[in-house]
């Protein structure tokens, strides 16, 4: 029995032996050596500078740099004046109808400021509907007592040739015949002015020509002749690989004072009234509504115009009545009588 006893402790020592053998397996490994952290290139990084969109274009601009006011001009288009100096610059023009059939633009610039711009010449009745949406300056030869009151009765900056605060940016270009001869110095006559706000945004913009409510939705059209008489008949033709219209005159391109021919992004017709109430001066009717045709990419869209009181944009919406955008760029309107031929080719 003793022997048994002594056996059987035998192997219960030699079991928990073995029992404490795993445990003194599974101790904890040491920690590993910590890794040090990837050494990462140096990186120059600079925030891009603020941008904002430009009140009439549409473009990107930097942030800041058209704090200053528009300035609209009345600027000739009789055959002695061209080529005009500064036109192709403008942000917008209009074409109107004046007297004897011949037509003048009101051009204005704020995105694109050149040094000279003209010959300017004389305002008429319709000048004050046209320009009072931009605020800022017009600058003009004078004109009938009317008329200019008319223009001065709003709220933009009237700069007239021959008055003493103009006496520094008005002159005479001595290789151009009178009346055909004013020209203004941009530049200066905007910084005389600093006080005065930048424009309000007029139109609606898309950030191209292909993304515009033309360029997306409109019809084919590779020309567009607006013939406001047998004296002035304008006409655009579309240039795809310059992306832009490019301006006929009399049926021969029209051409700046550079040579090269004037061009548009955005091509448009407004279909208007004329009031003849100023006897034999045409004033062109811009309130209330009318067909439009905005050409934009090498497409054409019909739509609407209206404009409800002087101060007003003019608004531009589609057949079913949503707004319309513009690609973003300099625009040409042509302010089209109701009884003048307007012919669109596919």
């Amino acid at each position: 029995m003793t022997g048994e006893r002594g056996s059987r402790r035998g192997a219960l020592r030699l079991l928990a032996a073995f029992a404490l053998l795993p445990l003194a397996g599974c101790a904890a490994p040491p920690p590993p050596a910590e890794t040090p952290p990837p050494v990462l290139p140096a990186v120059d990084y600079a925030a891009p500078a603020p941008t904002e969109i430009a009140p009439l274009r549409g473009t990107t601009v930097p942030a800041g740099s058209l704090d200053h006011p528009a300035l609209a001009a009345k600027i000739d288009d009789h055959e002695a004046a061209r080529p005009q100096i500064g036109l192709e610059r403008a942000d917008l023009v209009f074409e109107e109808l004046v007297e004897g059939g011949l037509t003048r633009y009101v051009a204005v610039w704020h995105s694109d400021l050149p040094e000279l711009v003209g010959p300017v010449r004389s305002i008429r009745p319709m000048d004050p509907n046209i320009i009072s949406p931009f605020g800022g300056i017009v600058a003009y030869s004078g004109g009938q007592p009317q008329f200019v009151e008319m223009m001065q009765s709003t709220g933009v900056h009237n700069a007239v040739h021959g008055q003493p605060d103009t006496e520094d940016t008005f002159f005479r270009a001595p290789d151009r015949p009178p009346p055909h001869d004013v020209l203004v110095r941009a530049p200066e006559l905007v910084a005389g002015h600093s006080d005065l706000a930048a424009p309000a945004h007029q139109f609606a913009y898309a950030l191209d020509a292909a993304s515009s409510s033309a360029g997306r939705e409109g019809e084919p059209i590779t020309r567009i002749d607006a013939a406001f008489s047998e004296s002035r008949y304008p006409a655009w033709v579309w240039d795809p690989g310059g992306g832009r219209y490019l301006r006929l005159q009399e049926g021969e391109p029209d051409l700046d004072i550079s040579g090269a021919q004037f061009g548009a992004v955005n091509a448009v017709v407004l279909r208007v009234t004329i009031d003849w109430r100023y006897d034999y001066v045409p004033e062109t009717v811009l309130e209330g509504s009318g067909e439009a045709w905005v050409s934009t990419g090498g497409r054409t869209l019909h739509g609407t115009w209206s404009k409800d009181a002087p101060e007003s944009p003019i608004a531009l919406v589609d057949d079913r009545g949503f707004p319309i955008r513009l690609g973003a760029g300099n625009t040409w309107f042509e302010l089209l009588p109701e009884d003048a031929t307007l012919t669109l080719t596919p």
